[in-house]
């Protein structure tokens, strides 16, 4: 676990930022560790979230089959597991439906209600989601579909390895989402990103002031890119 000023500093930057970072202080990082197809965010106003990934899976085509009894007690386990540490917590679920996923979906007012309730930041998911209008407040959300029906929409598994949008993300993967998309920061690189952040700030603001200013010119940005070059 991360201390609570990094973890206060890593909210101040967008996903996008978080990426960038992690190609300094990380490269091989460049193509992996994001979300790398579209999801839905239909509270794109909401500030990042970051916290520890709690995983689960979904199924939604067919029935449950474990019997009634089971079904709860599989269903209390999941939420122990979800209120437990470490946190806060970003729920990640896969829907298992392949290319029938989102059929049924498995968050809406009660799951949203219930999830921020114990505790977590929002949810990163693959699956459909319904209910915006009643929504818990603050709850972000980015799924793969909108849908009406929950249809046969069960819990399959949880704390197991998914795989979201591209992402690949184990239980206690610390996670940074927004409305572009989601990445996980690996725990030994952690403590870098701000400095990377800020490195990667100075050296945008070089290209950005000229490129805003009256009379901007190829001659001024190639002066530009090479003061760039000489920021560390």
């Amino acid at each position: 676990m991360i201390d609570a000023t990094l973890f206060a500093q890593l909210k101040n930057y967008d996903t996008p930022t978080i990426c960038n970072a992690l190609e300094i202080v990380d490269p091989g990082r460049r193509l992996t560790g994001f979300t790398v197809r579209p999801l839905l965010c239909p509270f794109p106003h909401l500030a990042p979230i970051v916290g520890y990934a709690k995983t689960a899976t979904i199924r939604a085509t067919h029935a449950h089959q474990l019997d009634p009894k089971a079904q709860r007690e599989q269903r209390i386990a999941y939420y122990e597991y979800v209120a437990g540490l470490p946190a806060p917590g970003v729920m990640v679920i896969q829907d298992l439906d392949g290319p029938h996923a989102g059929f049924g979906a498995f968050w809406g007012e009660v799951m949203s209600a219930v999830h921020k309730g114990l505790g977590l930041a929002g949810v990163v998911t693959d699956g459909a989601i319904r209910d915006i209008d009643q929504w818990a407040p603050g709850f972000q959300v980015l799924a793969g579909s909108i849908a009406p029906s929950h249809a046969h929409v069960h819990l399959h598994d949880f704390g197991t390895e998914v795989r979201v949008a591209g992402m690949l993300a184990r239980s206690g993967d610390l996670v940074h989402a927004d409305r572009h998309g989601a990445v996980t920061i690996p725990a030994a690189v952690a403590r870098q990103i701000p400095a990377a952040c800020d490195l990667l700030a100075r050296r945008e603001a070089v290209i950005l002031d000229l490129a805003r200013a009256p009379g901007f010119t190829v001659a001024k940005l190639r002066e530009a890119l090479a003061r760039q070059d000489e920021i560390h």
